[in-house]
């Protein structure tokens, strides 16, 4: 029987492929070990004394989950985002845009939930709560009472933090076996 020699070129590539594929999937597990290290911050940081609401946090390090308290010396402007109230319905949860005074840059303060995306009255006053992520401003503290008219929402959870490297890492594992084993095919079948 004659054996064919193994094509030099789409070998390498395939190799190539299935070794990336390996490395995201190291990647993942690396993520996973982050990740898991940054929820038991966060876990701990659910049981620290409360501190003031930061006026400059730190995009790299917020700390989140944190009880904290400050004071909106009045609202400049409200937004409405799709959000929970304690039972986990859907709705409306209200952000309140607070200045500080002259000595900051304000915050932004989820002051309760509704079923409907109107302003509320509330102007300003003392807010105590737990420090949620923002998309747009870093981080909001999520009141524990309510702005009249408004239901309590649903405080930060680290059950809404997504851990899902542990999947990504078995999927890149498994893309690699099997394109291994689908070439290995293709090479037996060209060879018989």
């Amino acid at each position: 029987t004659r054996v064919r020699k193994i094509p030099l070129v789409p070998t390498l590539l395939v190799a190539a492929a299935i070794a990336v594929m390996i490395a995201l999937g190291v990647w993942q597990i690396e993520r996973l070990q982050w990740k898991q290290a940054l929820l038991a911050r966060y876990a701990a940081a659910q049981g620290l004394p409360p501190i003031a609401f930061p006026a400059t946090p730190d995009p790299k390090d917020p700390p989140l989950f944190r009880r904290a308290s400050a004071m909106c010396e009045g609202v400049t402007g409200w937004r409405a985002e799709s959000g929970r109230n304690l039972k986990s319905e859907p709705g409306w949860v209200h952000i309140a845009a607070c200045r500080t005074g002259a000595e900051g840059p304000g915050f932004q303060a989820v002051m309760g939930w509704s079923a409907e995306p109107g302003n509320p009255v509330w102007k300003g006053g003392s807010v105590t709560g737990v420090i949620g992520s923002d998309r747009a401003h870093v981080i909001r503290l999520v009141a524990d009472s309510p702005a009249p008219g408004l239901l309590p929402a649903k405080p930060p959870s680290l059950d809404d933090v997504p851990n899902n490297h542990l999947f990504y890492a078995i999927q890149w594992f498994f893309f690699a076996a099997a394109a291994a084993l689908i070439y290995w095919l293709a090479l037996r079948k060209r060879s018989g």
